[in-house]
């Protein structure tokens, strides 16, 4: 498992492009929505509030997607956030709706890798990454870049997935890890990348409410799906929807029993 130890820089560039055409697919799009992410643009808000984010504030968004969160920040917020993200598709499709809100100004998108982030030391107020530091598969130098790229005194706001040591079976293969479950970790372990990397943790809120209405909304969606597509009103060629419908069950059975969580992670630069 990707967990167990670094893996190699080949295995490393195919996750990161797994996991970038699963949420530029319209399976996950269709799922999802617009946010990727649960407690949605709530959530959003709340890492913003904790960070402090004001006008001035200069924010990175680490793996920011179809641009949901960065763009709301930059209007909620007035701050200017720059997104990066592995898929070039979401950085097109996030730069079109920032055009169209009138925010290019503030909400800029470039492509590039979390794991080595083109912009210069100490050039940002805070960063953001929402549900997605389980899914990189270099942990500690995204947790490196991101301390990099903050000026002292600035925040990380990291929103994602915790995990106990044990989840059932059905949670634990390849598609699980593509979806930011085999490799989610204990929130401690995450504020450890954080530490190691120089920062100080300052708050950890759980959020497992979040998780368990997204999954159930995904569920939902899934019984709505799988009707459709009897009726013959829908063709998802490729797409086990059986498998799909169990994946979800198992996950919110997790959840209930406390193997699967969702927490937001503040840490500071000294």
């Amino acid at each position: 498992m990707m967990s167990q130890g670094k893996p190699a820089a080949a295995e490393q560039q195919t996750v990161k492009q797994c996991c970038a055409r699963l949420y530029e697919s319209d399976m996950a799009k269709l799922l999802l929505g617009d946010s990727f992410h649960p407690g949605g643009l709530k959530l959003t808000e709340r890492i913003g509030q904790i960070l402090q984010l004001t006008p001035r504030s200069h924010v990175l968004d680490a793996a920011s997607g179809i641009g949901t969160s960065a763009i709301f920040l930059a209007e909620h917020f007035g701050c200017e956030v720059l997104g990066i993200d592995y898929s070039a598709q979401n950085v097109e499709r996030a730069t079109v709706q920032a055009e169209a809100k009138g925010l290019s100004e503030r909400a800029r998108f470039e492509r590039a890798d979390a794991e080595s982030l083109p912009v210069p030391d100490a050039s940002f107020d805070a960063v953001i990454c929402e549900c997605a530091f389980c899914t990189f598969p270099d942990k500690s130098a995204a947790a490196s870049e991101f301390a990099r790229v903050l000026r002292p005194g600035g925040r990380i706001g990291l929103s994602d997935l915790t995990r106990g040591a044990v989840l059932p079976k059905e949670l634990d293969g390849l598609l699980a890890w593509i979806a930011c479950i085999a490799d989610a970790q204990p929130v401690e372990r995450y504020a450890g990348h954080l530490e190691s990397a120089g920062l100080v943790t300052q708050q950890i809120e759980p959020h497992d409410e979040a998780l368990a209405k997204m999954v159930n909304n995904i569920r939902m969606k899934l019984l709505g799906l799988e009707m459709m597509v009897g009726l013959k009103k829908l063709d998802l060629p490729g797409v086990d929807l059986t498998a799909a419908k169990q994946m979800a069950l198992s996950a919110l059975t997790a959840i209930q029993q406390g193997q699967l969580g969702y927490s937001i992670l503040c840490a500071v630069k000294p």
